[in-house]
């Protein structure tokens, strides 16, 4: 079966004939790259298909692993994968070919084409969507909120819509920031099969796919359509693995089903722009821009960026057990896709890697891997009680508290801790980033925190008091919850002296306290309000997508 694996990297010379890709690539390539997939180059695990692209032609496609462990069924370059958010740049170019046939304009007020969008009370474009600058709530996480499990329960476009038609609020004012949204894609999708006449899938297949080629890939939108020679999404279990899949029927964000033979397609579009010309091309590549005039990385449904000095551009996807990456490095005129169905497995890791070894010469150097050789300093009973506490980034919902066990201090989070090595003078190394204890001048403590090696501004936090509630205290938080905006209610008890949150079809989720009336859990920040008369009256729950949703407690319900 290893041999048969090998033969599929003849597979990969397209158009340019045995004797034109012996000049671009070699054995000793093959062997190099190759040996970077090696752990799952076997027949008892999921693994990876890769596809590279010079000058538009797929010069090396070879896969690695199984498409399905209970058939034995090898993946191959032919495979087709679910490719998770690498959807987003075909979706993005549907509504650039939209926008070229007259039928939309980019400025356009989304709610002309999506009336159930609330009026927020600032306009969302089309532009804002293809950014990710709408400020909507995500998707993913609200649905998750009202009671979906996600990837096991079914989400349609009409969950979706459904779910957004109650919002009350936005993350941040339209054009303000960039935050990833997922909902913007689904949204696009929606308003390309109501201004076509099509669903998404028929015209992406009829303007993108079936002109370029590209016939084994597509949207799926029916989550029971049999999809031949496919790979089955997984994630390891110990010592063997168990299936994970998605489970929608929704598209735009997601969804797309392809192979790494027809990326090469959709790469040699870059290049001839047989589908929409050089001015659309340069359309897809623009990047987006913040209201303020500044500049993001992000174009339309591709991120710009470098790698070891070379300009990139690309976008990676994960989904269930599916994990994939494309990577464009323009000026070269090469590509590398990796298309993966193992959840472990890191893409984005794997195409640079490649990279490492296709693009030796013309890469720069590597960037030196920080050695941190400071000598730890023991730490006294006196030098714990001294830095030991819970600290606030003001305005945010970020908290980082120190505690010691041991004799050694850690970064805590719930149960869990993170050991720090005491430098000695309140400076405490971890992983990454060092975390210096200062005495300010009203004698409260401040935390910075700063990433060695990096250029970001550091973290200032400052002292804040912590609160562990009495068995009394925690029960004044004890009720049901309910937000206008998702239907599940949510049930606050009390076990054991903590919080616990408990909801529909979800494992219960134990809160930590921080300060007074602020708890944080798997969910995320949870900040209950009180009444005058110093009753609880709700909570606002932020987390990494959404901002201020707001739950009321059943007495308090409107």
């Amino acid at each position: 079966m290893r041999s048969a694996l090998a033969c599929m990297a003849l597979m990969g010379l397209l158009d340019g004939g045995a004797a034109w890709a012996q000049q671009t690539w070699s054995s000793e390539l093959a062997a190099k790259v190759d040996k970077v997939f090696e752990r799952m180059d076997k027949t008892t695990s999921p693994g990876c298909a890769l596809g590279l692209v010079r000058d538009g032609r797929l010069v090396y496609a070879r896969a690695y692993g199984m498409a399905n462990l209970d058939h034995d069924v090898v993946l191959t370059p032919s495979t087709v994968f679910h490719v998770a958010s690498i959807s987003k740049q075909f979706t993005a170019a549907a509504i650039h070919l939209l926008a070229r046939d007259g039928k939309v304009s980019l400025d356009d007020d989304v709610r002309k084409h999506v009336p159930e969008l609330p009026d927020f009370g600032a306009p969302i474009t089309i532009r804002h969507l293809i950014h990710h600058t709408s400020g909507l709530r995500d998707q993913w996480e609200l649905l998750i909120l009202a009671g979906w499990r996600y990837s096991l329960d079914l989400i349609t476009d009409d969950d979706v819509l459904q779910v957004m038609a109650r919002q009350k609020a936005l993350n941040f004012r339209p054009g303000a920031e960039y935050l990833y949204c997922n909902t913007g894609y689904t949204l696009l999708a929606v308003i390309v099969a109501r201004v076509s006449g099509q669903t998404f899938r028929e015209f992406t297949t009829a303007r993108l796919f079936k002109p370029l080629g590209m016939t084994r890939t597509f949207f799926r939108d029916d989550h029971a359509q049999v999809i031949k020679g496919q790979a089955y999404g997984y994630v390891p279990d110990r010592d063997t693995f168990r299936l994970s899949v998605t489970n929608f029927d929704t598209a735009g964000a997601t969804s797309l089903h392809t192979t790494v033979e027809d990326l090469a397609l959709w790469d040699r579009n870059f290049s001839d722009g047989r589908v929409g010309g050089p001015d659309f091309i340069a359309t897809v590549l623009k990047k987006g821009t913040l209201a303020n005039g500044d500049e993001l990385p992000y174009a339309s449904g591709l991120v710009h960026g470098t790698y070891r000095g070379l300009p990139t551009v690309g976008h990676g996807g994960s989904d269930a057990g599916y994990r994939s990456d494309y990577l464009r490095f323009p000026g070269e005129r090469m590509s590398i896709a990796c298309l993966c169905n193992l959840s472990s497995a890191n893409p984005s890791e794997l195409t640079r890697r490649v990279a490492d070894i296709w693009l030796e010469d013309k890469l720069g150097p590597a960037p030196a891997v920080p050695v941190d050789d400071r000598p730890a300093v023991p730490l006294s009973a006196e030098d714990i009680r001294r830095y030991e506490g819970l600290y606030w980034q003001r305005g945010t919902d970020n908290y980082r508290r120190l505690a010691a066990r041991n004799g050694v201090m850690e970064s805590v989070w719930g149960q869990s801790g993170t050991p720090l090595r005491a430098l000695g003078g309140g400076v405490f190394a971890g992983r990454t980033s060092d975390f210096r204890v200062e005495i300010g001048p009203d004698n409260r403590r401040r935390l910075t925190e700063t990433v060695r090696g990096s250029a970001t501004k550091p973290t200032m936090l400052e002292e804040v008091d912590p609160y562990s509630p009495t068995s009394a205290q925690a029960a004044e938080y004890a009720g049901v919850y309910y937000s206008e905006e998702i239907e599940p209610a949510y049930r606050i008890e009390v076990g054991e002296g903590r919080l616990v949150v408990r909801r529909l079809k979800v494992a219960a989720v134990t809160l930590e306290p921080l300060t007074r009336d602020v708890f944080r859990g798997s969910t995320g920040t949870l900040r209950f309000s009180r009444d005058g008369k110093g009753r609880v009256t709700g909570f606002t729950l932020n987390s990494g997508r959404i901002r201020g949703f707001r739950f009321n407690r059943e007495h308090e319900r409107p």
